[in-house]
């Protein structure tokens, strides 16, 4: 601690050594327990907010603030090893910020960094938010992250994006440490490139774009925290009736992810008829893992260079679809839903989109022709639905954990219209139960109606049926209550 009166042009501090140790951290949040930084306060004792600057940025040791005329520095004691870039950042640049901690014996803990206007100091960044945003993915860029909020703040990162050349650069000079190695030599070599006068517009545009989409990606470890199996047990019984098999093998999968903390090294194929509930249970497993998700329907796939992206020697080259799903989903850790894999084929186009996936599938990593660069699939969760595995190639199905969906009797079609179906519908209508009643032998009748389809998608469409019919007999008829008996049934669905 030094303090020294600025009005005194010869008494100047003395050069700082070196006082910082650091400390690594995984935690996802900042609090006092929990801090970014602590600061000495053996002979200062620090306000809960203190506004100043960075100084001595080259060794990074101190923070100065004016007390009465006067200039306090306080040693930095220690600091999170994911942020020693982005202090030296800011001292370099003399951002004013102001700083939020709490007095405890071992110095002030520092938990809170926030951008002061801009006023006698240098402006943070070509876009507004970008503190906050660095904050929040340094803090995310070794564990799950939580939403950091602050009810002080009047800038959010919520809606920051890394899309100017100078932010871009701001980020890897304060965060860049984070990124996957191959990751960081990409980004600094396409830095170059979109920064160079020696390369064509073209070639300019692609190369920030790219790094855009790369950089505003939180690229997460592979590591995964444990799951409640009876959290998730809770949530597939609350959405799925039966299938006690398929619950059963989605348990397994929580508790091997909970010994190992990574995820395992095949994904999961739900195979089994149309409407029978996969593309539900993909959901529910997303949200059980706590993941963002996002879809592929091979339907729909029928060019290699759809998934895997073109050149940038195009002036129309963009991305693939599976680079566009993590540009979407935000981060690296992501439950990859791939719909009708039976009907990945050879295609018609440049390439067998069906090979592709054997790269993705791998978890090897995957290479995007328009980003030229290795992007990491370890945290990839790859979830595949199928009418028919038969018609899977032998090399995909191997990639694949399978699980047999069959269909549903009749008795259980019964219960799922009844109790899950309908119930379902009179909510998001708000009806009560009173007000719309399907009586034992018109369920019989809505079941002989849909006897020769297969899954409950078709009796899901007859709740809404019977449910629309009754909201509009309450509305328009001024009735208080419907209760359908086989008769009014076969009338509604004639």
């Amino acid at each position: 601690m030094l303090v020294y009166d600025s009005s005194a042009a010869s008494n100047k501090p003395q050069e700082f050594e070196c006082t910082y140790t650091t400390f690594k951290s995984d935690s996802d949040t900042a609090s006092p327990d929990n801090p970014i930084l602590v600061l000495d306060n053996t002979e200062y004792t620090w306000e809960h907010n203190a506004v100043g600057i960075f100084s001595n940025p080259y060794r990074r040791t101190s923070f100065e603030i004016l007390v009465d005329g006067s200039t306090v520095y306080g040693n930095i004691i220690k600091i999170d090893s994911r942020f020693t870039s982005l202090i030296k950042w800011l001292g370099e640049n003399r951002i004013k910020v102001k700083l939020t901690g709490e007095n405890k014996d071992d110095g002030y803990s520092v938990y809170k960094i926030r951008e002061i206007a801009f006023n006698d100091s240098q402006k943070l960044s070509s876009q507004d938010g970008f503190l906050q945003f660095m904050i929040e993915r340094l803090l995310e860029s070794s564990a799950l992250s939580e939403e950091i909020s602050d009810d002080e703040l009047d800038e959010s990162a919520d809606n920051m994006k890394l899309t100017s050349l100078t932010s871009i650069s701001d980020f890897l000079n304060c965060a860049g440490s984070t990124l996957p190695d191959n990751i960081r030599l990409w980004a600094r070599r396409n830095l170059v490139v979109a920064r160079s006068s020696e390369v064509t517009p073209e070639e300019k545009r692609h190369a920030q774009r790219a790094l855009s989409i790369m950089l505003n990606i939180k690229w997460k470890s592979n590591y995964f925290e444990s799951i409640d199996p009876d959290y998730a047990r809770r949530i597939l019984d609350e959405e799925l009736f039966g299938m006690e098999s398929v619950k059963q093998r989605i348990i397994e999968t929580i508790i091997q992810i909970n010994r190992t903390h990574t995820l395992p090294a095949y994904g999961i194929l739900l195979a089994g008829p149309a409407g029978t509930g996969k593309s539900q249970i993909a959901y529910l497993v997303a949200k059980i893992l706590k993941l963002p998700w996002t879809t592929l329907d091979m339907s729909s796939i029928n060019d290699a260079e759809q998934l895997t992206g073109s050149s940038r020697i195009y002036s129309n080259a963009k991305p693939g679809i599976i680079m566009e799903a993590f540009n979407m989903a935000g981060e690296s850790n992501l439950v990859f839903i791939i719909n009708e894999l039976d009907k990945a084929s050879a295609g018609n186009g440049n390439g067998n989109p069906a090979d592709v996936l054997l790269t993705l599938l791998d978890n090897l990593g995957f290479t995007d022709n328009y980003m030229e660069c290795l992007i990491p699939t370890s945290g990839v969760y790859p979830i595949a639905t199928a009418n028919d595995k038969d018609k899977i190639s032998a090399p995909l199905l191997s990639r694949f954990a399978v699980i047999d969906i069959p269909d549903y009797t009749r008795e259980e079609k019964k219960i799922i219209l009844n109790k899950y179906s309908l119930p379902k519908v009179l909510k998001r209508l708000g009806l009560k139960d009173y007000e719309c009643v399907v009586g034992d032998d018109a369920l019989e009748v809505v079941l002989d109606y849909f006897e020769n389809t297969t899954g409950i998608r078709d009796l899901e469409q007859a709740a809404e049926h019977l449910a629309a019919h009754a909201l509009y007999m309450i509305e328009v008829e001024h009735v208080k209550e419907v209760i359908y008996n086989a008769e009014m049934v076969r009338e509604l669905f004639k």
